[in-house]
């Protein structure tokens, strides 16, 4: 347990890494957003698909996130100065009941 009984972020794992692979391999124009750290979770990479379906991975850095979205030809962008898109907003909405 953390300090004053919180509990710190998980580290990324192999298996995050090969999830956000199957997602960019399974899915057509895949954008990628780098997360900052929260109290709840360390950064992330949330990649958001052409239709606006989404996922989202802790990583090691966001080093690594820009570099891993760079090597498999998905763009990145910081989340905290761009956002998330508005399509991914949209997904969620139609997944509602």
């Amino acid at each position: 347990m953390g300090l004053f009984g919180r509990r710190t972020p998980r580290a990324s794992t192999p298996q995050d890494e090969q999830h956000l692979l199957d997602f960019i391999r399974t899915r057509r124009g895949v954008e990628g957003f780098v997360e900052p750290p929260t109290v709840i979770s360390g950064i992330t990479l949330l990649l958001v698909a052409h239709d606006g379906e989404w996922t989202r991975r802790r990583v090691p850095s966001v080093q690594w996130a820009h570099k891993f979205a760079n090597k498999h030809g998905v763009p990145s962008y910081d989340a905290a100065v761009v956002g998330v898109p508005q399509k991914m907003r949209d997904w969620n909405r139609r997944q509602q009941p």
